[in-house]
């Protein structure tokens, strides 16, 4: 996978914290647990594994975070694409124990921040969804209803109260929930690695695996670097970033581009006139639109781009114009950062689990919610491999099914998007 264009250096890594040293395998090493991948899945799947004394190696190809857990928006969402009411109907045994997990997301992240003082720049006060036409009011009703009916802490927005909280007259209605909130990610990534080092695990950076081989029991995991890691368990968690390790996976996803900007840090009054009670906000559009402000008062939008990489600015220029239109208070506010970062789509849009052969558990698919679905995955990937109890994961574990005609995946998605933009409404002007 190639880098993004690089017009600037990134936002994120130009605001966190230094990564902890996370030296590559130079040596053949042993585990219990080969984790192989350093996003937040992986570091929060080492991290707990580590706290119950489990020897846990962990292979990153670039380093912690260098994928979409350093790239993507900072918001913390809590729940999935489906509502509480679909998922009791998908899910009939589970739903008892899938919606408080799912419910629990964004508070997971939160909570890992106060319990080990991690170095985050970090607000939980909540996600608000705009909802952009008249008849996707309805749909954000139903969605605050549904959770208030099990005791999360939301309210539905009307017009009035959308525009104060958010700051532009673009959305018909809204709801809060206040369970969602920001992070800074790359920081929140780098931090998970220094304390899942700090708990015992081993983080090798700069080490991609080329290889699984399982005998007598035991998995060895080949290195580029020459080094392998053998292990009891290995567990896989590459999402958007996913190779051909192991085969057909990478054919289960789609991984489209998620493109941002930021402004340079804003003035106080135009602080105050957006998002002034600091929540992170997307909406109900297919394509959707999320906004944020980050903790040096920067403007953050982001949105789906060229599926391919990008190559120069012009690929961000529909998330300028539309950031104008909505807020003309930031017409003239320089754009000085340009990034993009793939998630990992499930034809489902649920998360999936894999264990294609004993002492081989894969999660993959993210979703746009990563930050905390996959924290919060970790934690249970880490429960289920320390005691073998399946019932500490919140989905089925399932075969690993390919996308049909999946070589044209990017035209397809290409099409959907432009199919997208046709149906999901124009942004309208702020008076």
């Amino acid at each position: 996978m190639t880098e993004p264009f690089p017009l600037a250096p990134a936002l994120w890594a130009a605001t966190a914290p230094p990564p902890p040293p996370t030296p590559p395998l130079g040596a053949p090493a042993t585990a219990d647990v080969c984790v192989v991948g350093g996003g937040y899945a992986g570091l929060s799947t080492a991290l707990h594994l580590a706290e119950r004394g489990v020897k846990v190696v962990v292979l990153e190809a670039k380093e912690p975070g260098w994928g979409a857990s350093g790239r993507n928006g900072g918001q913390v969402i809590p729940g999935i694409k489906y509502d509480p009411d679909e998922l009791e109907r998908k899910f009939p045994d589970t739903a008892e124990r899938l919606i408080p997990f799912v419910g629990g997301t964004a508070d997971a992240v939160f909570g890992l921040i106060r319990r080990h003082g991690l170095d985050v720049p970090h607000l939980q006060a909540g996600w608000i969804q705009g909802a952009h036409t008249p008849a996707s009011v309805e749909t954000v009703r139903s969605r605050a209803e549904q959770w208030a009916r099990r005791g999360a802490l939301v309210e539905v927005l009307d017009r009035a109260a959308t525009e104060r909280l958010l700051g532009t007259p673009q959305y018909d209605a809204g709801w809060i929930d206040r369970r969602g909130g920001a992070v800074q990610p790359l920081a929140y990534a780098r931090e998970l690695a220094r304390v899942a080092i700090a708990a015992g695990a081993a983080v090798h950076g700069g080490t991609r695996a080329t290889g699984l081989s399982r005998q007598g029991g035991r998995w060895t995991v080949a290195t580029d670097r020459g080094a392998t890691v053998t292990a009891d368990r290995v567990v896989l968690c590459t999402n958007g970033y996913t190779g051909d390790l192991v085969p057909k996976l990478r054919e289960t996803i789609i991984a489209p581009n998620s493109f941002q900007i930021a402004t340079a840090p804003l003035s106080d009054n135009l602080r105050k006139s957006i998002l002034p009670e600091g929540q992170v906000t997307s909406d109900t559009r297919k394509l959707l639109l999320y906004f944020r402000l980050d903790h040096t008062g920067r403007f953050l939008m982001g949105g789906r781009g060229p599926f391919r990489e990008p190559k120069g600015p012009a690929d961000w220029a529909h998330l300028e114009r539309v950031m104008v239109k909505m807020f003309p208070q930031l017409g003239g506010v320089p754009i000085e950062y340009r990034w993009c970062g793939r998630v990992a789509l499930t034809r489902d849009f649920l998360p999936h689990l894999h264990e294609p052969e004993p002492g081989l558990t894969i999660d993959i698919g993210c979703m746009g919610r990563g930050v905390g679905l996959q924290t919060a995955m970790g934690m249970a990937l880490a429960e289920y491999v320390a005691t073998g109890d399946r019932t500490a994961l919140p989905f089925p574990i399932i075969g690993i099914r390919p996308l049909p005609l999946h070589a044209l995946h990017r035209a397809y998605v290409s099409a959907i998007i432009a199919w997208y933009r046709l149906t999901d409404g124009g942004v309208k002007a702020a008076a």
